[in-house]
């Protein structure tokens, strides 16, 4: 598989296409990311869905806030590690090789969660032939992922903590923050909510 190279919040991202292209607007992520961790609760960054990891790395890069990115793919796995070497990023990165369920312990809490979720529906992945199916497919109505997300981030972050949760559109948005609301009694709310052209990113806190 031929490897391809893109500039990404001023990091070299590299990534073939058994993982999912690194999409520009997703910078905004990273920058906004990066905005709340100055102050954040102290300790680690966790990136949810982390793929080849550009998003938290772009989070990171101008701190030293280690960073435990979470995905079950092996390619992803050894992509992220080479980005994190290329930008010289290694010795603030872990990488979970593993479904998110099953990838934190108990008591692991963080200040900051990032979680990129596939939120295509199922029936709308067809648009999308270059995409690996698994980076995209995000179940009937393309939340399935996000509300594992939300429960994730219920369980692990810390008080006065932030999660950035990407999805697709402001209809999807309307229901993860229902969710987000029944599922964590209420401790979770949607603080804002950012709308661009390819998709939204909503910042939830506790």
């Amino acid at each position: 598989m031929s490897e391809q190279l893109v500039n990404f919040c001023d990091l070299t991202i590299r990534y073939n296409d058994q993982v999912l292209e690194p999409r520009g607007w997703t910078a905004a992520q990273s920058a906004w990311a990066a905005e709340l961790l100055v102050d954040a609760p102290s300790g680690p960054v966790l990136e949810l869905c982390a793929g080849v990891g550009h998003i938290g790395l772009g989070a990171i890069r101008d701190s030293l806030r280690t960073l435990v990115m979470v995905d079950f793919n092996p390619v992803a796995q050894q992509f992220a590690y080479d980005n994190a070497a290329a930008n010289n990023l290694t010795t603030q990165v872990e990488f979970r090789l593993a479904r998110m369920e099953e990838a934190l312990q108990p008591d692991e809490r963080f200040g900051l969660i990032i979680a990129d979720p596939p939120w295509v529906s199922s029936a709308e992945t067809s648009r999308f032939p270059a995409d690996p199916l698994t980076a995209i497919d995000g179940g009937d109505d393309g939340l399935d992922l996000a509300r594992t997300c939300v429960e994730l981030i219920d369980r692990h972050l810390l008080d006065d903590g932030s999660a950035l949760l990407q999805l697709g559109n402001n209809d999807q948005v309307a229901r993860i923050t229902e969710y987000a609301q029944q599922f964590s009694a209420g401790s979770l709310k949607v603080e804002e909510t950012r709308t661009f052209e390819d998709g939204v990113v909503v910042w939830l806190a506790r």
